[in-house]
């Protein structure tokens, strides 16, 4: 839920949300949904999609991320939005050596061109409106590096020059452009890297952060609905670390 006193500061916005079945993304759906905003969620898991539509009075889309012209004939029927989170993302560990190029081109394509299509769509109204805010969720795998995951620190890094280009491009439309830097966070895809690297892999994690702990989807979540609302106005072309304080220990 939200926050004590914010529970309608997102009111009379429409918000679209790429990825928002699972994890950080339905921690997003919720959260938009909690402070007022009516959201439509974009995944191709219609199961899980469907339930979070119902559960939190949401749209539902389903569509292939990576789909063009679904995408832009979702925000058609479902638009306009004052709001656009770029969640969606895959990861992948392998080292490059052993990186097939089919599978560069799935996690680029999955990663960063679906925040190219998404935001190509919603940028027309929002740049008529002469208000918007765009928030990319990256990684910080993004700024730092990210070892046996080449393909999808380069996608991440790739986000975070996108989301700056947007912003350079559109300040004068009073459209900000955002990135959110999330670290470790306790997701189904987490559990499941950690139960295939076990106990040493969690500690590890635990490790990289300043605050020595995993994060979790609401953390993200309430970063995502500041940058998302008018009080972050000021800000554009930013990126947030919520990481725990990854990458300065």
């Amino acid at each position: 839920m939200a926050a004590t006193g914010l529970a309608d500061r997102l009111a009379g916005c429409r918000a679209v949300v790429s990825g928002g079945a699972n994890g950080i993304g339905a921690a997003i759906v919720r959260r938009l949904r909690a402070e007022g905003a009516a959201v439509l969620v974009c995944d191709r898991d219609a199961g899980a999609g469907r339930a979070l539509a119902e559960e939190v009075g949401a749209g539902l889309a389903v569509l292939d991320v990576t789909d063009v012209d679904a995408i832009d004939r979702a925000v058609a029927s479902h638009g306009p939005f004052e709001i656009l989170v770029n969640n969606v993302g895959v990861d992948q560990h392998a080292f490059l050596t052993d990186t097939s190029p089919e599978e560069w081109r799935r996690i680029l394509a999955i990663n960063l061109e679906s925040a190219f299509a998404f935001t190509r769509a919603v940028l027309p109204a929002m740049q008529a409106a002469r208000y918007g805010r765009i928030v990319t969720i990256s990684s910080e795998a993004g700024r730092l590096g990210s070892r046996g995951a080449v393909v999808y620190a380069a996608a991440k890094g790739g986000l975070i020059a996108f989301a700056k280009s947007v912003a350079r491009e559109n300040a004068r439309f009073a459209v900000t452009s955002n990135v959110v830097l999330p670290g470790p966070v306790r997701t189904p895809l987490f559990e499941t890297a950690v139960a295939a690297g076990g106990e040493a892999l969690l500690e590890a994690m635990k490790a990289a952060t300043l605050l020595r702990r995993v994060g979790e989807p609401d953390e993200v979540a309430a970063a995502v609905a500041f940058l998302a609302s008018r009080e972050a106005g000021f800000i554009t072309g930013e990126t947030l670390g919520v990481s725990g304080g990854m990458g300065l220990g």
